[in-house]
């Protein structure tokens, strides 16, 4: 027999992306059978981060600062603005590749059908960015989704009315890919970005 307590940490729980009830039943259990100070270490560490992470005023990715360490950076390349869907993104081509420049945080996609406009995602901020003159290029990291082809092409506009430079990052084979694996989309995609070899 499951207490009111335990049902309210397995439906907590179920807020995470990819837990359903098993799910987060089983890890509620976990916690309660077998790591109590794993538990509480996570409780307070997530209390924290609520309390003290919040957005930067510039790019709007997460920080326990007004300003991030990277819109802070003096090495880094203000002309240069890398306009990408979450935090997440900006981990990944962080961890990824030497980017020297900025970012713009969209804090999702453009999804008139969700409700998700313009306005939602605070596309003002990235228009008087790129207004000051400072940013020479507007890359354009969205997603391939429906949504994320609809934010790419939002976004190239608004670059070509403030006189930015627009590009898109290239999608296709993956490095050690093979062509007959890839599939319809990814391989058309690699065919239409192209470049001089």
């Amino acid at each position: 027999m499951t207490t009111a307590v335990l049902t309210e940490l397995v439906k907590a729980l179920q807020c995470l992306p990819g837990i359903g009830p098993k799910s987060a039943q089983r890890a509620a259990f976990h916690l309660l059978e077998r790591n109590r100070d794993g538990a509480r270490r996570l409780s307070r560490a997530l209390a924290d981060a609520m309390d003290r992470i919040g957005h930067c005023e510039v790019c709007r990715t997460f920080s326990e600062t007004r300003v991030c360490r990277i819109c802070e950076s003096p090495a880094r390349d203000a002309s240069v603005v890398c306009a990408v869907e979450s935090p997440l993104d900006v981990a990944a081509i962080e961890q990824a590749i030497d980017f020297n420049g900025r970012y713009f945080v969209l804090m999702g996609r453009l999804s008139p059908i969700d409700g998700v406009s313009p306005q939602t995602l605070r596309l003002d901020l990235l228009e008087a960015r790129l207004a000051t003159g400072e940013v020479r290029e507007l890359i354009v990291a969205t997603g391939t989704t429906m949504e994320g082809e609809a934010t790419a092409h939002y976004l190239k506009q608004l670059a070509r009315q403030a006189g930015v430079k627009a590009t898109r990052i290239a999608y296709g084979v993956p490095l050690g890919g093979e062509l007959e694996y890839v599939d319809a989309s990814t391989l058309s995609l690699a065919i239409q970005g192209r470049r001089e070899y």
